[in-house]
């Protein structure tokens, strides 16, 4: 709307739009594969290098290709079942097949989910930006040590300045330009490790990599039951499938299964690419955030160049990404706590107020979880999981019918992604919690 349509002396403030000018067209495909794309490649890319030392290289790129084409197919049956049921949210489509408890649960799944994206997000910019316990951060390598570089403050100055005013937005497509740019800049940082990768490789610089896991030791074998949870969350964007497909336009699912056949395709480019090349470039020294290691000697010309636009041009990715995933964390955790008030887009107030909230929230929670690792592998193992495989493949058995009836292989396909998600769920929580009593 623009700003002299409004009557000053008698506007509400949820009547105020945030940012004055003609109305948005609704998203076009490569918007929504923008935003998409965005939803998955996150924090999450920065684990895989590690997750490469430990399942070997052969093993770990199949992985990577394999969850990628799952993930693919229950997007695609999410889409297809929101449809016949007339769901606007990814609670609605589970309430429609698992009744109201189930509704509720995945809400809370979400809720979980996203903040625990959101936490990880600050945690690698804190490291990025500030340092952690082994490696120094870019700000104290520019000016030294000061109260300039303290994490505590850096994360909550990044969060005010650069990441609230994009968080107030109150449309996903209103974050199609960000998410394009987010894109980009994740397609830089392959691009420069690839190029890095391939100069020591020729050079002769790296170690020989592993190409299958080694499970010669119970320590090996609890990394391996800890490591396939953090692959399967790697995909996880169904959280945000039914906002992108409301805003479309002229939405149909034939276009929302190009969307993320195409967006599926870019996810696992970036995601092998990255993971090989992280691997190859530090091997066994590989971190759980690949990021902290490019705050050494590349051992190459231009090293260190390359090692600042690696580090800052990720951090500005993550920068452009937290919004999208905040977008599904708010409007979720508007649905559970509000439900029955009006949408969150006709109530700045609201929309506001639950903004602030969650925002503190994640602050608090990047101060206190101690790195990317500790929180990926128990999302990865309860959370993602169920909303990547658990609750899409229930919602296409449970409501299989008429016109949209599941055939025998797909059918077979939806029973196979149930059981794959129960493993892969109850072996990461006794990895996860032999590793924390091993530790202890």
């Amino acid at each position: 709307r623009n700003a002299e349509d409004l009557d000053v002396d008698n506007v509400d403030f949820d009547d105020l739009p945030l940012i004055f000018g003609e109305k948005k067209s609704d998203s076009g495909i490569y918007g929504a594969v923008f935003n998409l794309t965005t939803s998955i490649v996150g924090a999450g890319i920065m684990a895989l290098p590690a997750t490469m030392k430990v399942l070997g290289l052969v093993s770990g790129l199949i992985l990577i290709f394999l969850i990628g084409i799952l993930s693919e197919v229950s997007v695609e049956l999410l889409v297809r079942f929101s449809v016949q049921c007339k769901a606007k949210t990814y609670g609605e489509v589970v309430e429609a097949a698992l009744g109201r408890t189930g509704k509720i649960l995945s809400e809370i799944c979400i809720i979980i989910n996203n903040a625990g994206v959101l936490v990880v997000y600050l945690i690698i910019i804190g490291d990025v930006l500030s340092g952690s316990l082994h490696h120094i951060g870019v700000f104290d390598q520019w000016w030294g040590h000061g109260f300039w570089d303290h994490r505590k403050i850096v994360i909550l100055v990044v969060l005010v300045l650069f990441l609230a005013p994009l968080c107030t937005l109150d449309r996903i497509d209103s974050l199609s330009m960000t998410s394009a740019a987010s894109v980009a800049l994740a397609v830089v940082f392959v691009i420069v490790a690839i190029a890095v990768a391939l100069i020591k490789l020729v050079e002769g610089k790296t170690d020989p990599p592993r190409m299958a896991p080694d499970l010669g030791s119970r320590q090996a074998v609890l990394d391996f039951l800890v490591v396939i949870p953090i692959m399967s969350n790697a995909y996880v964007c169904h959280f945000n499938v039914q906002p992108i497909y409301n805003e479309l336009e002229d939405p149909s699912p034939k276009k929302m299964y190009r969307v993320g056949r195409i967006t599926t395709l870019v996810c696992v480019v970036i995601y092998a690419s990255t993971a090989l090349s992280g691997y190859l470039l530090f091997g066994n020294d590989t971190e759980p955030d690949v990021l902290t290691n490019f705050d050494r000697d590349l051992g190459i010309r231009f090293g260190t160049a390359l090692n600042y636009v690696v580090r800052i041009g990720y951090v500005l990715h993550l920068f452009l990404v937290f919004p999208v995933i905040h977008f599904s964390l708010r409007e979720t955790t508007d649905a559970l706590i509000f439900e029955g008030l009006n949408p969150l887009s006709e109530s700045r107030k609201r929309c506001l107020f639950l903004t602030l909230v969650l925002l503190g929230l994640v602050y608090l929670g990047s101060t206190t979880v101690p790195n990317i690792w500790t929180a990926f592998k128990f999302t990865g193992a309860t959370t993602a999981v169920s909303l990547g495989f658990t609750f899409p493949s229930l919602i296409a058995l449970k409501l299989s019918k008429g016109e949209n009836a599941l055939g025998h292989y797909e059918r077979l396909l939806c029973r196979f992604m149930l059981t794959l998600a129960v493993v892969v769920s109850i072996a990461g929580v006794i990895g996860n919690v032999y590793t924390i009593r091993s530790s202890s």
